[in-house]
């Protein structure tokens, strides 16, 4: 009688060959073991985003404004920076940075417009990308379980002071520029 081959590997979840045969481990055993995955995963993910809720917070406002300038500055026109303060205050101060850092951009591709209608389509602009990535991320930490607390006054607080820095700038773009005095 011939001796059966041995298969070199054995693939992952499969039992080992008894017989030359390759016994596969029941569908119930393989979805519970799935599920555990996915389970764990998720758990993983909600501890993460406990502890990163701004972090969060700031990726969803900054893939919105990506995307509502995508027409005027093209791809990806704000990057998120890496190793930040996420503090509300620091948070804020990132989603207005970056994104009024790129007035001037948006401004060229509007020559058509005076400086204060483009001042108010741009801001108008960034604003639906910055009131769609704070709707967006609430749902986000509201669907995890986690947006109660601490977690939902700092947005709250973020969303505040982003509107306040909005608002500096508006005033300051339309302040009329000093001019230096002969001497």
């Amino acid at each position: 009688m011939a001796t059966p081959i041995q298969p070199t590997g054995i693939e992952p979840g499969v039992s080992a060959p008894r017989e030359g045969r390759i016994e596969r481990p029941a569908p119930e055993a393989l979805k519970a073991e799935k599920d555990a995955a996915i389970l764990k995963a998720s758990m993983e993910v909600t501890l993460s985003a406990r502890h990163n809720t701004l972090q969060l917070l700031l990726t969803s406002v900054i893939a919105n404004l990506n995307e509502v300038l995508k027409a005027d500055l093209g791809e990806n026109a704000i990057q998120n920076a890496v190793n930040q303060d996420n503090t509300p205050e620091g948070t804020a101060s990132r989603i207005v940075d970056l994104s009024t850092g790129l007035f001037a951009a948006f401004r060229e591709q509007h020559p058509e417009l005076d400086d204060a209608a483009v001042l108010d389509r741009f801001l108008g602009v960034i604003g639906k990308g910055i009131d769609q990535g704070f709707r967006e991320a609430r749902e986000i930490l509201d669907g995890l379980g986690v947006l109660q607390g601490d977690i939902a006054r700092n947005i709250d607080k973020t969303y505040e002071l982003v509107q306040q820095k909005l608002e500096a700038f508006r005033s300051r773009m339309l302040q009329p520029p000093v001019m230096e005095q002969p001497a």
